[in-house]
């Protein structure tokens, strides 16, 4: 099995986190998004990994080639960086990966997290995971017939024709067919709202007689935004069961931890009361607070607060009071 992960985005409604860190590096419960995202996908394909492509945009840097590279390894698979230098939509991002466009293949975007409870069966020609949403017009969604196999993939529908929504993650029995697809429509200059999309690769497909079954998923969880990001960590600490999420090394002096929360390494806590669903990243310093419903990244110090819902960069100073914050890294910010 090959997984490719999409993530060149400027991740715009994410700012200011990204404007020093890539979207899909930001950490829910001490993971990176995409991390978290390469262990869902492994969980549910029920195969060997044998290659990960990371499509991500030039300025990324060599830092976070190399920690991509290493999420790779830690599933024992080869990582590989390609580029996407201009946003040309879905189906161009995917063909960014051409390398790696053969066999068994998953796609899955890096803005979203999943639960699901089924394995892929690798029979089918495509699985298709979808959600049932509210508003379907901001989605690509699928139509089904009474066999459950999907009918129609239409991007974005002006008028209703169903609410299940693609979420982004797509398996493929024959990654080469796909490739072949997307070929061709770049070689035909074919695109729909101004973009190349992978529902139109997907929808040729099945004219020619492929079957794409949907996946229904548990939860679907964006990490869009900072109140979605947010609510994403909450989610992921209420459901994990396999990891160990407050360190051994974290030292606290009168302190109450309302779990879930992660706590990183070297995490020092005084005089304060943190949790339900926080996150709290290596080497950060929490006194005199009271913090719910938030992440912390690393290397913080956070006096005399108050806050929840809220999202703290790496290398921030914190001194004051309020209840919602978004502070990227490397912020000062003190109150009298």
């Amino acid at each position: 099995m090959n997984i490719i992960i999409p993530m060149a985005g400027m991740g715009k409604r994410m700012r200011p986190h990204t404007l020093t860190t890539p979207k899909p590096l930001l950490p829910i419960a001490g993971k990176p998004i995409v991390q978290r995202l390469v262990e869902d996908i492994a969980k549910v394909c029920n195969d060997t990994i044998e290659n990960v492509a990371f499509i991500i945009a030039p300025h990324f840097g060599k830092e976070v080639e190399e920690n991509l590279k290493a999420i790779a390894a830690s599933l024992g698979a080869t990582g590989h960086i390609c580029y996407q230098e201009e946003a040309l939509g879905t189906a161009h991002a995917v063909y960014c990966a051409k390398e790696v466009l053969n066999g068994n293949v998953i796609v899955g975007f890096a803005d979203t997290l999943f639960r699901a409870d089924f394995t892929i069966d690798p029979n089918n020609d495509g699985v298709i995971w979808v959600k049932q949403v509210d508003d379907p017009s901001a989605f690509g969604v699928v139509k089904l017939d009474n066999d459950n196999g999907i009918t129609d993939f239409i991007e974005k529908p002006e008028e209703f024709v169903s609410d299940l929504a693609i979420i982004g993650i797509y398996y493929f029995k024959d990654g080469a067919r796909l490739k072949k697809e997307i070929e061709y429509l770049l070689d035909n200059d074919i695109r729909d709202k101004g973009e190349y999309q992978l529902t139109n690769a997907l929808e040729n497909m099945k004219n020619q007689g492929l079957k794409f079954v949907p996946g229904k998923v548990i939860e679907w969880m964006d990490c869009g935004n900072k109140n979605a990001t947010v609510h994403t960590n909450q989610r992921v600490l209420a459901n994990i069961t396999d990891e160990q999420l407050v360190s051994a090394s974290v030292q606290t002096n009168n302190a109450e931890i309302i779990e879930p929360c992660y706590i990183g390494e070297n995490v020092e806590i005084t005089d304060s009361k943190i949790g339900p669903y926080v996150s709290i990243g290596s080497n950060t310093v929490v006194k005199n607070s009271v913090i719910n419903n938030s992440i912390i990244q690393c290397d913080t110090v956070i006096e005399n607060a108050n806050f929840e819902n809220s999202m703290i960069g790496n290398s921030v100073v914190y001194d004051g009071k309020a209840n919602q914050l978004s502070i990227s890294d490397f912020s000062t910010v003190k109150m009298d």
